[in-house]
């Protein structure tokens, strides 16, 4: 999907950003940039759209996303409820690829990082025993100054790059590599359908919002997205029941309907298809007993 092109704020004091946000809504909205984007939630839960990859995300988790890849990350309804308890703490690096020169990636000892930035054109989510450590990292670059700042971010990426367990988000056919003109229908399909998801969306009302036919518009979004509507839309629903199973504060037919599913069979069909578990299942993964 074209997504909207972001301005990264730059300085001539520093070679690259690096901030902490406490709020949730901070570039609320699908976006993309030509910057690499390292991102370490210490606070905060949601839904985390990069690429075509619709997964949840969690307190602790890392992420990082390559150069002109799209991304957003939703945080969850009760983050906006004005609960004072509740806030989000999220460490945020952005880097060009070449900021520290145009040879520097071509020395051999630079081999490591090299890879594992063209590795995140896909996104990757970090996992495994070096999660912790990774975050720690991210979450130093923020706040240190002159040359150790740049030291700790090879050093994040070298972290990054020895983990084995890593995960690779977008699919390997994702493109987004479509005319500046589509940008606002794009957009408008992509947001409508995150608002709006939990009720039923007729092809007639999707293709009203785009603004084509609803026999044009099956065809323009796969093209676009290399996946059909109906598929889109479920993996949001997954996303939903997701959260909601981890939250364990609904039974599984409940959650069904709430994550806009109107068929019990139907949704455990989906599910499954989705993540590759039951939903009983999936929620045995994290709720302790």
């Amino acid at each position: 999907m074209k997504p909207q092109l972001l301005k990264v704020s730059t300085n001539l004091v520093q070679s690259f950003n690096a901030r902490r946000d406490n709020r949730p809504n901070v570039n609320n909205h699908w976006h993309y940039h030509p910057e690499v984007e390292l991102v370490y939630f210490k606070k905060g839960s949601g839904t985390q759209f990069i690429g075509d990859c619709i997964t949840q995300f969690n307190t602790g988790d890392v992420v990082l996303v390559g150069s002109n890849l799209p991304h957003y990350w939703q945080f969850d309804e009760v983050y906006f409820h004005g609960d004072a308890d509740l806030t989000a703490d999220v460490s945020v690096v952005h880097f060009n690829e070449n900021f520290w020169g145009d040879q520097f990636l071509e020395l051999p000892e630079n081999k490591e990082i090299k890879n594992i930035l063209n590795k995140s054109k896909r996104g990757i989510q970090i996992t495994g025993a070096n999660l912790t450590k990774v975050g720690s990292l991210v979450e130093q670059v923020v706040f240190a100054e002159g040359p150790r700042k740049i030291i700790l971010l090879m050093e994040v990426l070298l972290a990054i790059a020895g983990s084995g367990e890593n995960n690779i988000l977008a699919s390997l056919g994702f493109a987004h590599n479509f005319q500046e003109s589509e940008k606002d229908r794009i957009n408008a399909i992509y947001n409508y359908s995150i608002v709006n998801f939990k009720k039923k969306i007729t092809l007639d009302e999707i293709a009203a919002v785009a603004n084509i036919s609803p026999n044009s518009f099956c065809k323009y979004f796969k093209s676009r997205s290399k996946k059909t509507y109906s598929r889109f839309i479920n993996e949001i629903r997954v996303g939903s029941a997701c959260k909601l199973l981890i939250n364990n504060q609904m039974n599984v037919k409940e959650i069904c309907y709430e994550s806009g599913f109107y068929n019990f069979a139907s949704f455990h069909k989906y599910f499954k298809e989705i993540t590759g578990k039951s939903p009983l299942s999936y929620q045995k993964c994290y709720v302790k007993k």
